[in-house]
């Protein structure tokens, strides 16, 4: 059934990343992880369906996404670029496989980080950080969304990997089998992985290659 929800406040986060904070429709319930399909309520717009991820929690009186938008083509989310608070999204129901299975190893490429947000935000609140780790990969510093916020929620967990340029404080390369082994000890454990699907690809592989049980792998299929 579809909700249509108007936009309360827009934040920007990187040069191509906002913050949407929106209407929750009465009793909408989502596990944190979890998507939908979103689309525009403008003329030309409402069937043109994306999915997105939450970022708020099921406990917030509010839904809030984060949205990367791609400008270089006319799809939705340069449309999206352009709304004002006041807009409004049309909104089905929250489906989706990421959500938390125990701690373990985040892996994320890009906007692929938005599944992820709102699992730390639930861990924190519930003081079960501890033992989870990031690995956040994207082309350049600029790209890295909410860098500051993991840094200071998981400290030396977080690790922010650059493949379009050499930056302090920045691993350099991909998360390839190398990366992996390098900093990844215990194989057994539980790994989440989100990001464009020749990524979700190759780091399953890998992770499969050296130790880690295929059921222990989550991504979105």
């Amino acid at each position: 059934m579809p909700f249509t929800v108007k936009i309360l406040d827009i934040k920007p986060l990187t040069h191509d990343v906002k913050q949407f904070k929106v209407e929750k429709p009465k009793d909408y319930t989502f596990t944190p992880g979890q998507a939908t399909e979103v689309s525009i309520n403008k003329k030309d717009w409402k069937e043109e369906k994306r999915p997105f991820t939450f970022t708020s929690l099921p406990k917030d009186d509010h839904l809030e996404f984060v949205i990367k938008s791609y400008k270089d083509h006319d799809g939705v989310t340069k449309e999206i670029d352009h709304l004002d608070v006041g807009d409004e999204f049309i909104l089905d129901d929250s489906w989706g496989a990421i959500q938390f299975k125990g701690k373990g190893v985040f892996i994320a490429g890009g906007a692929g980080i938005t599944p992820f947000i709102a699992i730390f935000k639930d861990l924190k609140d519930q003081g079960k950080l501890e033992g989870n780790r990031l690995f956040f990969a994207n082309k350049t510093k600029e790209d890295v969304i909410l860098e500051s916020h993991f840094k200071d929620i998981l400290g030396d967990n977080f690790i922010s990997i650059l493949d379009g340029e050499k930056v302090e404080g920045h691993e350099y390369g991909r998360v390839d089998e190398k990366f992996l082994k390098d900093h990844v000890k215990d194989f057994s454990q539980h790994f989440y992985v989100c990001g464009p699907d020749p990524m979700i690809k190759a780091v399953s592989n890998s992770l499969e290659k050296l130790g880690a049980k295929p059921d222990a792998i989550t991504f979105e299929e």
